[in-house]
């Protein structure tokens, strides 16, 4: 054998090592582009304070300074049991990484709304319903009065649920350079940060002046909101994401009786905070 062809090949060998040792250091979590993601959770929320307005045939009239909360769970088995999984306070979204630093994706926000009845809060406006109808009681003009909110009076929870479906942009970091972690291919922490802004389609479950209970599903607005968070990944694919997201939600159009001629808005502030589970890969 010459001495070229000799040398051609220990070179063309060397270069295979040499490619495969660089491939083993290159971390796969080293780069993001390309990736896709899919998270589940839940949440708790709080509420602002929230005027919420009535209008009909017969009435007009706002309820001023109302409170809500949301409607917990806890840890339960519902969420991640498949013919239950839509009732407890849940967050699910998809997404991809366009670059190494950025996501975009969509995602629903299942949060739970229930106005706290039974308080007395400030009304204004009238209400003149047919006499033979059970909540003509309540008839007359209110000129910002004290009145009692009964539950006779009225009931009114987005509680299946205040659905905010939403598109969301967000940055991605990776900070474990500064908890000096020594393979984030193991182990990873990163902080996001995103904005969003989507549709609000709540099931609004009312009865309002003694009229039949509605609860049906309806698009009723509009929502925006932004988000900071601390991923930790495990093995590549694994990750938890601990969140805080804050946004404003208006509803000009709510559905509370089978009248279409009769309907609610409200608009309000929300915190949300948020643990989801989920995976991230590449197809």
């Amino acid at each position: 054998m010459t001495l070229k062809p000799t040398l051609g090949i220990i070179l063309f060998l060397l270069s295979l090592n040499l490619i495969a040792q660089d491939s083993e250091t290159i971390k796969y979590t080293a780069s993001n582009k390309g990736k896709f993601f899919v998270s589940w959770g839940g949440n708790r929320e709080s509420f602002s304070k929230s005027d919420i307005h009535f209008k009909g045939e017969d009435y007009d009239f706002t309820i001023k300074d109302t409170e809500a909360k949301d409607k917990p769970k806890g840890w339960h088995i519902d969420y991640i049991n498949p013919s239950r999984i839509t009732i407890p306070q849940t967050n699910v979204k998809v997404g991809y990484f366009i670059s190494d630093h950025y996501t975009v994706a969509l995602g629903v926000d299942h949060m739970k709304y229930v106005m706290q009845r039974n308080l007395n809060k400030v009304v204004d406006g009238y209400i003149n319903l047919p006499t033979n109808e059970a909540g003509s009681i309540y008839n007359g003009t209110y000129n910002n009065e004290d009145f009692l909110v009964s539950e006779d009076f009225l009931m009114f929870e987005h509680t299946n649920g205040l659905n905010y479906v939403y598109a969301e942009i967000a940055r991605v970091d990776d900070i474990s350079s500064l908890f000096h972690l020594p393979n984030i291919d193991k182990f990873q922490i990163k902080m996001t940060e995103g904005i969003g802004g989507g549709a609000l389609y709540p099931k609004t479950n009312t009865t309002l002046l003694q009229k039949e209970r509605f609860d049906e599903f309806h698009l009723a607005g509009y929502g925006l909101s932004i988000n900071a968070g601390v991923n930790f990944t495990f093995y590549k694919h694994f990750f938890m994401q601990l969140d805080l997201k804050g946004g404003y939600i208006d509803m000009p159009d709510i559905r509370t009786t089978s009248n279409t001629a009769e309907s609610a808005s409200q608009h309000f502030t929300y915190l949300q905070r948020i643990i989801a589970f989920g995976g991230i890969f590449n197809i």
